[in-house]
């Protein structure tokens, strides 16, 4: 197994394991303390969490049966920087209220765009 299928693979596993976490811990514990709108904002950040930490996995695997490319390798930094941040920036939207970080979460958006832009084109490109 390549460096980069092993690294793409847990941090994909890790990241699915943060999501069931954040996910139970706002429906338990925020559920009473965040307005419907911040509670709205933490479950967006909870769905695109899941969401590319199996997009993480799926770089990880194809990763195993295909070259670790740039494109490859490309894909799964962007999915894990789009994760800090759009994901991470929601999350502190939620629990601060600080409306200010709602302006990092398109450049989150922009990175997972990207990521799976390339991850097509290097699935594409996949002999």
């Amino acid at each position: 197994m390549s460096v980069w299928a092993k690294a793409f693979l847990a941090l994909g596993g890790c990241g699915m394991l943060l999501a069931v976490t954040m996910g139970a811990f706002g429906a338990h514990a925020l559920k009473r303390t965040l307005t419907p709108e911040l509670m709205a904002v933490y479950e967006t950040a909870v769905n695109y969490h899941f969401y590319h930490a199996l997009g993480l996995l799926a770089v990880g695997l194809l990763a195993l049966h295909a070259p670790p490319t740039m494109l490859l390798r490309g894909s799964g930094i962007l999915m894990i920087m789009g994760l800090l941040l759009f994901s991470g920036s929601l999350y502190a939207l939620a629990l601060s209220g600080v409306r200010w970080l709602g302006a990092i979460t398109p450049i989150g958006g922009a990175s997972f765009l990207l990521a799976w832009l390339l991850w097509v084109i290097a699935v594409v490109r996949a002999s």
